[in-house]
């Protein structure tokens, strides 16, 4: 890239490269970068047109990963869900002042969009930020510093909403006074067993609450989580049909503290989706199956929220 740069600064007219820099030789230059860098910084070909199509940069930049089965890269300049993320509580208050501040360009040039993460490391900023985008004031938050207070003492706990923007989605509308869960997990029970003739066997049984009534399930499945999501999704389809729509679409296990063996504590980020969006949650304990549980009903309940589909 660098070299590329170079060249063309000291009167090369050909450049090549590939997109997302993939192929087979080392040293391919990124075109998802070579092209702004040379339309924007340097003033290359930056007519109206070619501004045009460079706000299709990102898009395209995903549809090839996709295409070519690789996971975007999310710290890549320009086109990475990363390139325009803040997350220090002084860099986001600086940016709801100036954008401009710690932003090397518009997002929108290269048709991406800055996004701004909570983590122990937040302030107020952050999260009156994260409202604004889900269309929530803060005149509606029950209290917004209570609400930092306890995304800190979760990250304490294990949890991690850097990468888990449904969860942090959910704690900011239970703050609002007016807010109504969709369900509300009274109990559950999971067996996992290896019985002769049948081989392993998984079944989840629970009990939520649906507005006044309450709703015992009982669900096999291929694990613990599979029949726990598939008793979950037993028990609201009847009042949130849209429920059928949402599939698992990535399940990550971190382990904490390795050094505690088997007693460590387990992170698990569920990343669900229906046919317009994607969203990621997380959960956190010493046992896997609650940090999955977490998980699993933070993902369905921002489902059910942010699709409008709640009673």
């Amino acid at each position: 890239m660098a070299n590329s740069l170079a060249a063309v600064r000291g009167g090369a007219t050909h450049v090549q490269g590939t997109m997302n820099g993939y192929g087979e030789r080392c040293g391919n230059a990124n075109l998802c970068s070579l092209i702004p860098n040379l339309t924007l910084k340097m003033g290359r070909n930056a007519d109206e047109l070619a501004s045009c199509h460079l706000k299709r940069l990102t898009r395209t930049a995903r549809a090839v990963a996709a295409i070519a089965n690789q996971a975007s890269r999310r710290e890549a300049a320009f086109v990475g869900r990363s390139a325009f993320a803040h997350k220090g509580g002084i860099h986001v208050s600086a940016m709801r002042r100036n954008p401009w501040s710690y932003q090397h360009i518009d997002p929108a040039a290269v048709g991406n969009q800055s996004r701004v993460l909570v983590s122990e490391l937040s302030g107020r900023g952050n999260l009156r930020s994260k409202a604004e985008e889900l269309g929530i004031s803060q005149e509606m938050l029950q209290d917004l510093p209570d609400v930092l207070t306890a995304i800190k003492e979760l990250e304490h706990r294990g949890f991690s909403f850097e990468g888990a923007e449904g969860s942090v989605a959910m704690l900011l509308h239970r703050a609002r006074p007016a807010y109504e869960p969709p369900f509300e997990m009274l109990d559950f029970m999971v067996v996992v067993e290896h019985r002769e003739g049948r081989g392993l066997f998984a079944e989840a049984t629970i009990k939520v609450r649906v507005g006044d009534e309450e709703f015992h399930m009982v669900a096999e499945g291929n694990g613990p989580v599979n029949a726990l999501d598939a008793a979950l999704r037993k028990a609201l389809v009847p009042t949130y049909p849209h429920l059928a729509e949402f599939d698992l679409a990535d399940y990550k296990v971190h382990i904490l503290d390795g050094d505690q063996g088997t007693a460590a504590t387990t992170r698990v980020l569920i990343d669900m989706q229906n046919q317009t969006r994607r969203w990621t949650t997380v959960g956190a304990s010493a046992n896997i199956i609650e940090a999955s549980w977490l998980a699993l009903a933070d993902a369905v309940e921002y489902g059910l929220t942010a699709e409008g589909a709640m009673i």
